[in-house]
């Protein structure tokens, strides 16, 4: 059974009143959220008939009545709706660079190519690093100087024996059936793994493992050899090996420390520039781990 409503008839200035309750009572109903006085944000509000409405909700309900509340409701559910997008928003374009990186590539030109005794001092000038970082090079190749037998699409790749190592301690060890059980228990402390012919049937069996990290040995590397010790003494005495990358004739190469001086790191460049070839290189850029790049003469 419905509600039983009682009115008097003929009495007009009562039945205005309760129509106006049941108007007010209708847009109650309609009003999901109200924020003001005495809500939390976005907090529902259930409006029961015969329910006592406070003071400051019943002036909040006149007011979205006569339609001054509407617009700030509509402004509000714009500004969150804004702040939402923008979090999720991501920077487009290039990171700007720190303080401390604009304020040392002002001191390198980079329109210039520089002699190699001053572009290492001006790359360990230019590194801002509190730790001792290491220096990098960096090659361009000229795939017209690569030859019928190495085209830019098979890459070139090789070995360098760098006067003064790399600053970096290498863990070169011999392949043997102790290795290849700490393999398949997932315990890796090489650096390089250097193995004999022989070898190289067990070790398939971890190729899966050694594979992706770029330690399975390799002829192409020198890392499958007869003479396993000489190898050895050869790659933790600063040989190291190089390629370029799939796609582009680019060859990346650690040269030393910071803390190197200068003549060792000169020495080490020009080690690397005799076996890659200086006629091969299009370009050549040294770099501190965090520091501007400075273009180098061939």
């Amino acid at each position: 059974m419905g509600k039983v409503r009682k009115v008097v008839m003929g009495d007009v200035e009562l039945e205005k009143k309760q129509r106006k309750k049941a108007d007010v009572r209708r847009e109650a109903k309609k009003l999901k959220k109200v924020e003001g006085v005495g809500l939390h944000g976005g907090e529902r509000t259930a409006v029961v008939e015969g329910t006592e409405l406070k003071a400051e909700v019943r002036e909040i309900l006149e007011e979205v009545e006569s339609g001054e509340k509407a617009s700030a409701f509509a402004k509000t559910s714009a500004d969150k709706s804004a702040g939402k997008a923008g979090k999720g928003k991501k920077h487009i374009g290039p990171k700007p660079r720190s303080k401390k990186y604009q304020e040392a590539a002002k001191l390198v030109d980079k329109t210039k190519s520089y002699p190699i005794s001053e572009a290492i001092s001006l790359v360990k000038k230019t590194s801002y690093t509190k730790f001792d970082g290491s220096v990098e090079i960096h090659l361009n190749l000229n795939p017209n100087t690569l030859g019928d037998k190495n085209p830019p699409a098979d890459g070139l790749r090789g070995s360098v024996s760098l006067p003064h190592g790399t600053g970096k301690q290498v863990r070169v060890i011999a392949a043997d059936d102790a290795v290849l059980k700490d393999i398949e228990l997932g315990k890796i402390n090489f650096d390089i793994l250097v193995s004999h012919p022989s070898m190289m049937p067990k070790l398939a069996k971890v190729a899966r493992i050694l594979g992706p990290k770029g330690l399975m040995p390799n002829p192409k590397t020198g890392t499958v050899t007869e003479d396993v010790e000489k190898r050895i003494k050869e790659l933790s005495h600063g040989q190291v090996n190089f390629k370029t990358e799939p796609d582009n004739p680019l060859i990346h190469l650690i040269i030393g420390k910071v803390s190197f001086d200068d003549k060792k790191l000169i020495e080490n460049t020009n080690a690397i520039f005799e076996v890659v070839g200086r006629n091969k290189i299009a370009k050549a850029t040294v770099t501190a781990t965090m520091g501007p790049g400075v273009r180098v003469q061939i």
